[in-house]
This record gives structure tokens, sequence and C-alpha cells, in this order.
């Protein structure tokens, strides 16, 4: 299967109206703020969409992609090779106050002043909520010491009780 570029904006309605599949790369080096949350990035995303009317309605606009990006690990401060996985489900809404009467497992996005929205935004934002807060490599596999103990805990050592002088106080 030959991969496309996919389009950067599309309208939803007249998509969801044809039952539009799609799927095809957008290149990272357009994404800026991935770009920049990242130590290195592959050069594609490889992304998939459906438009669709669901039971209620609403135009639905679902995908899924990933892509391999490099971070830096918090542990070891090497690089760490991750992909992010991303899956999602949307419905375009006119204005914020749209928003609120979405049912829960739909995300809302705004609508731009042409009524399309912006495909190449949409991956990018969902890319950067993929990024794990605290990168680490596998315990076995990072090279930096471990500064937490794993497993059981250590015995308490004898220790005298600074609070003991006041018992004599009495």
């Amino acid at each position: 299967m030959q991969n496309l570029k996919l389009p950067v904006t599309i309208d939803p309605y007249k998509s969801a109206q044809r039952r539009l599949e799609c799927s095809g790369i957008f290149q990272l080096t357009e994404m800026n703020r991935l770009i920049d949350s990242c130590e290195n990035t592959a050069e594609e995303i490889d992304v998939s969409f459906q438009f669709d009317v669901d039971e209620l309605g609403l135009v639905v606009i679902s995908g899924k992609g990933s892509a391999s990006v490099g971070l830096i690990c918090q542990r070891c401060n090497d690089e760490l090779a991750h992909t992010l996985e991303i899956d999602f489900q949307f419905s375009p809404v006119k204005n914020a106050e749209g928003a609120a009467d979405l049912p829960s497992y739909y995300d809302a996005i705004e609508l731009d002043e042409n009524g399309e929205v912006n495909l190449r935004e949409l991956v990018e934002d969902e890319l950067l909520l993929a990024i794990p807060l605290i990168p680490r490599h596998e315990l076995d596999d990072c090279k930096g010491e471990a500064d937490t103990t794993w497993g059981e805990l250590p015995e308490e050592l004898d220790k005298p009780n600074p609070f003991d002088v006041l018992k004599q106080l009495k």
C-alpha cells in the first residue's frame, strides 16, 4: 500500500456524509511543537481517519496513528526510543459552548473560520498528549542507578529515638 500525504485541513461534514476513510502520512518536520518536545523524531507519522455520522446525528472523526520518537530518560539522561500510539474520537463544534452538548465519549474540536478541521494540528496535539510524563527506560535496560529500593524494604536500623530525652524530663 502506498502512503499518501494527507490533506492538512478538511471539511468534516462533507467527509462524514461520504463516510470517508483515508490513511496516509504527515511529515513530522512540520510539527514544530512535537519536535521541540522530543530529542529526535522519525520523518513521518502513519495515521488513518474515518469520518462518520453516529446514531445521534453527530459528525465523528475517529482515527489511529503511531510515530517513533526519541525522548530523554529521566533516570539516566540517555536517549530512549519510544513509539507514540494515538487513538482518538472527535466531534466538530462551532464554538466552545457546543462542546458542552457533546456526549462524554467524544472530544470536541473547534472548526476554523472556513468550517474545516486542521488534521495535522489534531494529530500533533494527540501525539503531545501521548508523550509519557516521566520518560524512563525499563529498570533492567537503564544505565542509571535506581534511586529507590525495589522489592523488600530493609529492616529498620536500631537508632535511638530523639524524643526519649523528653521522657527523662518528667
